[in-house]
């Protein structure tokens, strides 16, 4: 089993929900956009030719591009408040996955916030750096409160989470 470039032993493939994996593949291309500048449409058609697709969700991919792509001013404006650095000296990756999580948290209210969590606290080991998975959970565990205030007071209520 090869290790992924963080270091990070992989998931089993077979493991990995469709969601996980449209979370994995919207990752890639948010990065092409944010790195690359690319179009959306080239970046899209580019990414669902990528060995593995087939497997993934593709609506909630699509939510994920193209809804981070479309409110990535928005995203920012939410996220930016929570950094201890500019915006511009993000990684590409912990960008991707903060606007992931911020726009599931936001938009995805099917998806539990605990689960928005710890999918974009996976996706950060696995494909960002040592510890940029520390941040990206800062960050994003910052925000639930905010945009999923009754969801997060109840596990609070519940006994589910530290106050």
């Amino acid at each position: 089993m090869s290790a992924t470039p963080s270091g990070a032993a992989p998931r089993k493939s077979a493991a990995k929900s469709g969601r996980s994996r449209a979370r994995e593949f919207a990752l890639q291309a948010l990065y092409q956009h944010l790195v690359g500048g690319n179009e959306t449409s080239a970046i899209d058609s580019f990414t669902r030719d990528l060995s593995g697709f087939s497997k993934a969700d593709a609506a909630h991919y699509d939510a994920l591009l193209h809804g981070c792509v479309e409110q990535a001013t928005e995203l920012d404006r939410l996220i930016t408040p929570l950094l201890d650095r500019k915006l511009a000296e993000l990684s590409p990756i912990e960008h991707a996955v903060m606007w992931i999580g911020v726009y599931e948290l936001r938009h995805c209210l099917d998806v539990p916030w605990r689960v928005v969590l710890n999918e974009c606290i996976e996706l950060a080991k696995s494909f960002g750096g040592t510890d940029g998975h520390k941040y990206v959970n800062g960050v994003l565990g910052g925000l639930a409160p905010t945009l999923r205030a009754d969801e997060v007071a109840a596990d609070r209520a519940a006994g589910r989470i530290k106050s």
